[in-house]
């Protein structure tokens, strides 16, 4: 009896144990992640950073119309080409991904396993190895601060990461549905485009959404691919505030912040009961 009831507090016991660990871990989390945040917020409404000091500073939005109002800071700019870019290497790279998934997925042929893991074992590779020549290229082409110089390696940095998405997806969707198709007449281009993609849909923009917030915050090639507010993207026009002024303009550069940051926070809120019924569809589907 005694080993019986043992056996029956043991599983209670740890039940306990994880709830009452699983509240104050979840309130540490939130603290870690909102606080940054919640700073960065203050000091954007605030004349000077130092203002829980006692130093004469106030309540002012006067830093968010500076940054949107000062041709000098070219905010606008940088946020459009940050939407151009990301965009653009976000749809390009869902739909290399998804025609790779297909041919890996659908098609049988020697060595399809071995793709995806060759192009995840790539993606591995540090950006500051290859950054230099991807310079030296772009400047023999003439590519320098355009948009073609962040969209091409953007897309290179991506589609793995889309690629896993799609194709983990794709293998869930019948084989029968294709069968069906060609039977019918249908081709694969038009079984893949008519049949499979609108199927996988969801799986595919889960995919453009985490592609396009990866390109959206993506600095090295950035930094070191652009000269000037034509090509470059926010989180390099940020960093470069304080080049601009001087000095670190704290109240310019949290306003910012805050407005590069609330559009992608908007974005994973927004659709993030979407993401996740689009990856969890993959697993349940067929």
């Amino acid at each position: 009896m005694k080993s019986q009831s043992r056996k029956f507090l043991r599983p209670v016991m740890r039940e306990s144990l994880i709830s009452w660990c699983l509240f104050p871990g979840t309130i540490i989390l939130l603290l870690f992640t909102l606080l940054p945040f919640a700073w960065m917020l203050c000091i954007s409404f605030f004349t000077r950073p130092d203002f829980f000091n006692g130093a004469d500073s106030h309540f002012t939005f006067s830093n968010y119309w500076d940054v949107l109002s000062s041709d000098s800071l070219h905010f606008l700019d940088f946020v459009k080409n940050s939407l151009i870019i990301s965009g653009l290497s976000a749809l390009l790279s869902s739909l290399i991904a998804a025609l790779a998934a297909y041919a890996v997925s659908r098609l049988h042929f020697r060595g399809r396993i071995v793709i995806p893991l060759a192009i995840l074992a790539m993606s591995m590779f540090p950006q500051i190895s290859i950054v230099g020549y991807l310079y030296q290229s772009f400047s023999s082409l003439g590519w320098i601060n355009t948009y073609a110089a962040l969209v091409l390696p953007y897309i290179a940095l991506t589609v793995p990461l889309a690629l896993w998405i799609t194709l983990s997806y794709f293998m869930q969707i019948p084989l029968d549905l294709d069968k069906a198709a060609l039977v019918d007449g249908a081709g694969r281009l038009k079984t893949l485009f008519k049949i499979i993609l609108p199927i996988a849909a969801p799986g595919i923009f889960s995919g453009f959404l985490l592609v396009f917030i990866q390109c959206f915050n993506e600095f090295l090639f950035a930094i070191l691919l652009t000269i000037d507010y034509h090509a470059q993207t926010l989180p390099v026009g940020i960093a470069l505030f304080e080049g601009t002024h001087g000095e670190i303009p704290w109240g310019n550069l949290m306003a910012a912040s805050t407005m590069a940051s609330i559009p992608l926070i908007l974005l994973a809120l927004l659709f993030q009961r979407f993401i996740v019924s689009g990856l969890a569809g993959g697993a349940v589907k067929g």
